[in-house]
């Protein structure tokens, strides 16, 4: 493995009203995802008006989770985390498949079936998201259908995660989005266009047609001066797919990027809606809400 690379993550949130409101309980995933190729060397975080409780869980999925309480009235709710890490990544990662998933089509072991149903389900199956997806199956000859279906010949399976990867890069059209939800995997398609967690939702949903596990990422992406990706300045949003042999394997659609190069994890979940980085509530009346601003920096070095 590489030399690590130090990044620090400065992720501020700021909630305005044109009065003091009262702020129900609000739960954070700002803290990355420490694993073998990331090391968590500090973490801060400052919540303005201060809560009268702060506590952290694991969820389900084991990100770590802040939650908040507060008892005083403010116009303004501000959340400012900064953390300091270390990121191992591959440049060009080489994944060692297991040989009987070399190829697709495969079939996970039993075992391997029986853990990762959620992460084939599919909450809105739509058809022209299985005829696009068909699309990256190789033929006997090793190139890729142009729209016909057929019945799958085998073919790389890395092949062709590379491919669906590459093509929502090259040909869909990234919007920048601030406010909360995601497009159905079929808008998406159809439009041609969507934020990065549009595109992970997507190509979530187009790999579990094709019998694959795989689960939504959101964190944050480092962008080099020199580098034209996008997603950078907020919040970031990828997909994992279960690929035996290799585990949970990064793909950032948005960015055509195989493996977590530039990629911080900060949680993971079967649905977007399980992995929201910042969400709570509060009571006052409707029209008090101004806005909602977000700032994201990651810098490279101490």
């Amino acid at each position: 493995m590489n030399e690590p690379q130090r990044f620090t993550v400065r992720h501020v949130s700021v909630y305005r009203y044109s009065e003091p409101v009262r702020f129900g309980e609000h739960r954070m995933m700002f803290r990355p995802r420490a694993s073998h190729d990331l090391r968590l060397v500090t973490n801060h975080l400052v919540i303005t008006p201060t809560p009268s409780r702060l506590h952290w869980l694991h969820d389900v999925f084991d990100n770590s989770v802040a939650v908040a309480s507060f008892a005083d009235k403010a116009s303004e709710l501000r959340f400012d985390s900064e953390v300091t890490l270390e990121h191992f990544e591959a440049p060009m990662p080489d994944y060692a498949l297991e040989p009987y998933a070399v190829n697709w089509p495969f079939a996970y072991t039993n075992e391997e079936a029986s853990d990762l149903v959620n992460a084939r389900s599919r909450p809105y199956p739509d058809s022209d998201v299985d005829e696009w997806a068909r699309r990256f199956v190789p033929t006997a000859g090793g190139a890729a259908r142009s729209g016909k279906r057929g019945a799958g010949a085998a073919g790389g399976t890395m092949a062709l995660l590379r491919a669906m990867t590459l093509e929502i890069k090259s040909t869909f059209f990234y919007v920048r989005r601030t406010e909360k939800g995601v497009n159905r995997p079929g808008e998406t398609l159809r439009s041609r266009s969507g934020s990065c967690r549009d595109f992970a939702v997507l190509m979530m949903d187009a790999v579990r047609s094709l019998g694959l596990a795989a689960r939504f990422v959101s964190g944050y992406l480092f962008v080099p001066e020199h580098d034209a990706a996008q997603g950078g300045g907020a919040t970031h949003a990828w997909l994992q797919i279960y690929l035996p042999g290799a585990g949970w394997v990064d793909f950032d659609p948005t960015n055509s990027i195989v493996g977590n190069r530039h990629l911080i994890r900060v949680a993971v979940a079967w649905n977007a809606y399980q992995a929201l980085p910042l969400w709570g509530t509060w009571h006052g009346a409707p029209h008090s809400f101004r806005g909602l601003q977000v700032d994201v920096s990651v810098t490279e070095g101490e």
